[in-house]
C-alpha cells in the first residue's frame, strides 16, 4: 500500500492511497481460500468447488467486502503511523465511475481513494503559575433567607372559597377563550386556570378587570398584547377574552412553621430554613464560579494564540448562527434592533466561535496532559439527569445515547471541562474577594452585558467547548403561551 502526501497547506492535508490490483487479489483468494470448505454449491462436493469458480460466484462481493474494510479502517492507522490527529472525521473520496470501479472489483484495477482532513495543531503547554483570579464569595443573611423562604410559604398557602367580590390577592378560577378581530387564536383558550389577581402573571391590564368579579360572572375583557410580545402574531394587536369564573377564593395566612415544612415534605422549619440557604448558597456559588472560569478562560485565550481548524470553527459557529436566528425569530426583533449588522454580527460571532474552538483545544490538552478522566459513575449521573427532563421519554432517551456515539461525547465534554478547571483552580493563584450580594450582581451584569445575544453553541467534538465564554450566554427563558398569561420571575424558584 503506497501512501502519498498531495497536500499540506497550513492545517489542511491530503493523503493518496494506491493499493495495488495485485496486493487486492492476494487478499480476495485468501478469503476464498477461507470460504472454501464451507460453501454450499449445487454440483459439487464440499471442499471440491474450484476456485475460479468460487472466484467467479464469490469474487466480487468478497472484494467490495474488502474496500469496505479497507477505508472504514486503514485512515485511523495512517493518521496514527503519521503521528496527526484529525479535527473532524476524515473525508474519504474514490471513484464514482462504474467501469473503473468494475475493474477495481474484478483486480484489473488498483484501488485509489483519497483523505482529506484537517490536523489538530500541535499545542505546547505553558507554565501557569502566572494566572491569577479573584474568586467572590458572599456572605448569606438571614434576611434572604427569611425572605425566600416567605416566597416559598406564599406559594403554598392555602385559599378558601369566598362570597362576595374578588379583590386583589384573591386567587380566581376561571374557564377563558381569547380572540383577534372575533376569532379564537392558538393558546388562548383555557379551563379551570387559577390566577391570584395582583400577581402580575398575565399580560397587563387582564388581572385589573377581574377586581371585583364573583363566582358565576361571565366577563368580556379587551386587552392589547405588548409590542414586543413573543407570538409575533400577536404582539401589538388588540384582543378580548370571554372569561366564565367558577371559584374565588381568598387567600389564608402565611405562616412559617412546622406545619407548613410538614406539608412541604420536610421534617421542620429550621430544616426548611437549611435547605433554602442551601439553594441560595448554590445559586450565588455557580455565578461565583462563573465569573472564575471566566477570568481563566480570558488570561488562556492570551496566552495561546494558534491556527484552528476550520472544520471545527465552522461547525461552532454554524451552531451558534442558528440559535441566533431562532431567537431574533422568536422574539420578532431583527439585527438593527439589537444595533448592530448582519454583517457586523456575523464577524463577531465568527471571532466567538475561534475563541471557543481555541480555548477547547487548549483545555483538552491541559486535561489530556494531567491525567483528568471522567468516570463512568459521572456518565450515568448526567444521563440520569438527562432522564428526568423528560418524563415518560426514558426508553427513547436511553436508545439515542446508545446508538448515538456523538451523543455520549456531548454528555461528557462538559463535564470534563469542569474537572480541567477544577484542576486549574489547584495550580494557579487564587484570592478570595468578599463581596455584597449587589456587588456580585450589578458587576456579572455589567460584564456580561455585551455578550448577552451571543447563543450558547451545541456541544460537538471534544476539542469545544461549552462554556469558552463563561458567563456570556444567559439561560434561554421559557417560551411564554399566546395566552394572556406571562411566566413569572421566580416562577421556577417555588
Amino acid at each position: 500500500m503506497q501512501v502519498i502526501e498531495t497536500l499540506a497547506e497550513g492545517l489542511k492535508r491530503e493523503i493518496k492511497v494506491v493499493i495495488p490490483a495485485k496486493d487486492m487479489e492476494n487478499k480476495m483468494n485468501e478469503r476464498l481460500a477461507d470460504v472454501k470448505d464451507k460453501v454450499r454449491i449445487n454440483g459439487f462436493r464440499p471442499g471440491k468447488v474450484p476456485a475460479a469458480h468460487l472466484k467467479k460466484v464469490y469474487g466480487k462481493s468478497i472484494m467490495a467486502e474488502l474496500v469496505n474494510e479497507i477505508v472504514r479502517e486503514q485512515p485511523a492507522a495512517i493518521l496514527s503511523s503519521r503521528g496527526e490527529k484529525s479535527a473532524t472525521q476524515p473525508e474519504i473520496a474514490m471513484t464514482e465511475d462504474k467501469d473503473e470501479a468494475d475493474k477495481i472489483l474484478a483486480a484489473q484495477q488498483d484501488f485509489e481513494f483519497t483523505l482529506s482532513y484537517e490536523v489538530l495543531p500541535p499545542i505546547e503547554l505553558k507554565s501557569v503559575k502566572g494566572i491569577k483570579v479573584t474568586r467572590e464569595v458572599i456572605d448569606i443573611s438571614d434576611d434572604e433567607v427569611n425572605e425566600q423562604v416567605l416566597k416559598v410559604a406564599e406559594s403554598a398557602r392555602a385559599y378558601e372559597t369566598k362570597t362576595g367580590k374578588s379583590a386583589n390577592g384573591d386567587r380566581i378560577t376561571m374557564d377563558y377563550v381569547g380572540k383577534v378581530d372575533g376569532e379564537a387564536f392558538a393558546g388562548g383558550t383555557d379551563q379551570g386556570a387559577e390566577l391570584v389577581l395582583g400577581s402580575g402573571r398575565f399580560i397587563p391590564g387582564f388581572e385589573d378587570q377581574l377586581v371585583g368579579v364573583k363566582a358565576g360572572d361571565e366577563k368580556t375583557i379587551t386587552v392589547t398584547f405588548p409590542a414586543d410580545y413573543p407570538a409575533k402574531d400577536l404582539a401589538g394587536k388588540e384582543a378580548t377574552f370571554d372569561v366564565s369564573v367558577k371559584d374565588v377564593a381568598a387567600p389564608g395566612a402565611v405562616e412559617i412553621n412546622d406545619e407548613l415544612a410538614s406539608k412541604l415534605g420536610i421534617e421542620s422549619a429550621d430544616r426548611l430554613k437549611e435547605i433554602v440557604r442551601g439553594q441560595i448558597e448554590s445559586q450565588y456559588g455557580s455565578l461565583t464560579r462563573q465569573k472564575l472560569k471566566r477570568q481563566i478562560l480570558d488570561q488562556l485565550d492570551e496566552m495561546y494564540k494558534f491556527e484552528t481548524p476550520n472544520s471545527l470553527v465552522d461547525a461552532e459557529y454554524n451552531g451558534i448562527w442558528s440559535q441566533v436566528n431562532n431567537d431574533l425569530a422568536q422574539s420578532g426583533k431583527t439585527f438593527e434592533d439589537e444595533d448592530t449588522t448582519e454583517e457586523k454580527a456575523r464577524e463577531e460571532y465568527k471571532t466567538l466561535a475561534e475563541r471557543r474552538v481555541r480555548l477547547g483545544l487548549v483545555l483538552s490538552e491541559i486535561g489530556e496532559k494531567a491525567g483528568v478522566e471522567v468516570s463512568e459513575d459521572e456518565m450515568q449521573r448526567a444521563i440520569y439527569d438527562q432522564l428526568r427532563q423528560y418524563p415518560g421519554q426514558e426508553k427513547q432517551i436511553l436508545e439515542f445515547f446508545r446508538s448515538q456515539p456523538g451523543a455520549a461525547a456531548s454528555i461528557r465534554a462538559p463535564i470534563f471541562e469542569e474537572k480541567v478547571i477544577d484542576h486549574l483552580l489547584t495550580e494557579i493563584d487564587v484570592t478570595d474577594k468578599k463581596v455584597t450580594k449587589e456587588e456580585l450582581l450589578a458587576e456579572e451584569e455589567g460584564e456580561t452585558k455585551a455578550e448577552t445575544k451571543k447563543a450558547a453553541p451545541k456541544k460537538k467534538a471534544a476539542a469545544k467547548t461549552e462554556a469558552a465564554e463563561a458567563g456570556e450566554g444567559e439561560e434561554a427563558a421559557p417560551k411564554k403561551k399566546a395566552a394572556p398569561k406571562k411566566k413569572a420571575a421566580d416562577e421556577s424558584a417555588e
